[in-house]
């Protein structure tokens, strides 16, 4: 299950973990005009960890989940 919310500054994308137990925490997906920051509460730290992408790191990561095994560079024709 996930939600969307529009908000003033970003697009905000929780995804929540729906499968057999244990499950995972939620996980915040922000997306700014120059970013997207990815956040999960970890509880053995108790605190929220925090991962900040490039708009490149994740036109990458698009990319990568749709190829084999490898090393790859991405570039504009």
């Amino acid at each position: 299950m996930f939600t969307i919310e529009h908000e003033f500054d970003a697009t905000v994308v929780t995804l929540v973990d729906e499968g057999k137990a244990p499950l995972k925490e939620d996980v915040v997906i922000n997306a700014f005009d120059d970013c997207v920051t990815v956040t999960q509460y970890d509880p053995r730290l108790d605190q929220d960890v925090q991962v900040t992408l490039s708009l490149a790191q994740l036109r990458d990561l698009e990319a990568a989940l749709d190829l084999p095994e490898g090393i790859y560079q991405l570039r504009k024709d």
